[in-house]
């Protein structure tokens, strides 16, 4: 199905499971991009860091053309793992629960196969850190990891769906990651003379209920949007009226005019509620991703890179958008892409991400690092060559 030879696959297990093994939390990746490179050398090639612990790889091509950039991402989780596998973590309190040790070896899988059998123009492959902070791909634009870049990949391990499948799908495929973070102020007392205070509690119990509002009674129906208080703190005592809440929660949206429309609402809720109780709110936005929105003409030619992999059978799209984030996003903002979901779900069933029991079926390392070789090469293919014309006209 995938056509990676059985030495190779062999090779991206290894690479996944000596990961695994050692996972590392964002931008301390020091020895997951050690052995990254090593994998990389090994093949003949020369791998190169930037931002610290971010590994880029160029990969030449036999004409001047625009480079197509290929992205995995290589940061684990602070969890406790209890998967029971052999190649379990041995880092208390620390796993690979999303994914990032199988992304990064079906990256490797793919410069194995670029390499063999090149893309028309240049491909860069891209290990990025700190994909789970949000802040990694925005770290490595700014260090110019899309220079010369004019389309961008990726994918994410997804054990929902069979191994041997490739969740291809146009437009919004994933949120806006914004938090935010409320102090209302109001005045402490004792609990048995209410009226010489201002419940700061009170005023943030509202405040969580008003806050329901602005999704169900401010975003049209037809478009996802999700406004969540993860987070209240107040009181100190039973008998003490607390002078301060604090709340802290997310926004999550598909759509560019919709975050912005969310955010500003919450703010505005927020200091009615508070006024309305003689308090005050101290309002602090934590901005995170925006959408992922993928291109339509280069979710064609993902679509046709990954029936090319696994014919139409394999062949799916998403029925609605992932409300998660991603920061794959950044990307897009500046280049056009498309970002997939590998189908892996493994024997025992799946697990969620983000848990201590995740695993994924290994067999879509192998689609993972095909589908990615594959799509470089048509891409770049699409990509027009450098000629007198175009160079006149920079």
């Amino acid at each position: 199905m995938s056509g990676v030879p059985a030495p190779l696959f062999a090779r991206q297990v290894e690479l996944r499971r000596a990961l695994h093994r050692r996972p590392e939390l964002a931008w301390r990746e020091e020895e997951t991009a050690s052995r990254i490179e090593d994998a990389l050398c090994e093949l003949g090639l020369a791998p190169r860091r930037l931002a610290d612990t971010g590994v880029v790889l160029d990969l030449p091509g036999a004409e001047d053309r625009p480079a197509v950039a290929l992205r995995a991402d290589t940061d684990a989780l602070p969890l406790e793992e209890a998967t029971g596998l052999p190649f379990a973590s041995e880092l208390p309190g620390v796993m690979h629960a999303c994914g990032h040790d199988g992304h990064a070896a079906m990256l490797f899988g793919a410069a194995a196969l670029l390499r063999d059998d090149p893309a028309p123009g240049p491909v860069r492959l891209i290990w990025q850190p700190a994909e789970e902070e949000g802040t990694g791909a925005p770290r490595l634009i700014e260090a110019g990891v899309l220079d010369g870049v004019e389309a961008i990949f990726g994918g994410h391990l997804d054990p929902r769906w069979p191994t041997g499948t490739l969740v291809v799908t146009e437009g919004p495929v994933g949120a806006s990651t914004d938090e935010f973070r409320l102090v209302l102020r109001g005045r402490g007392g004792h609990g048995a003379r209410p009226h010489e205070a201002c419940d700061a509690l009170l005023a943030g119990a509202a405040l969580v209920t008003a806050l329901q509002s602005v999704v169900a009674r401010e975003v049209d129906p037809a478009s996802a949007a999700v406004l969540t208080v993860g987070r209240f703190r107040a009181g100190s005592a039973p008998n003490v009226i607390a002078g301060e809440a604090v709340l802290e929660g997310t926004v999550r949206a598909l759509e560019a005019s919709v975050r912005e429309r969310v955010l500003s609402a919450l703010r505005r809720v927020a200091e009615g509620a508070a006024a309305a109780h003689g308090a005050t709110v101290c309002y602090e936005a934590l901005p995170g991703t925006p959408p992922v929105v993928n291109d339509p003409d280069l979710t064609r030619v993902a679509r046709e890179a990954a029936r090319a992999v696994v014919s139409d059978d394999g062949l799916r799209r998403l029925e609605r958008a992932n409300m998660g984030g991603e920061d794959f996003a950044c990307y897009l903002e500046r280049v056009p892409g498309c970002y997939i979901r590998f189908g892996a779900r493994p024997a025992s069933g799946p697990a969620p991400a983000h848990s201590s029991a995740f695993d994924f079926d290994e067999e879509a390392l192998a689609v993972g690092a095909a589908w990615f070789a594959e799509v470089a090469r048509r891409a770049s293919a699409k990509r027009p060559a450098a000629g007198p014309s175009r160079s006149s006209s920079a």
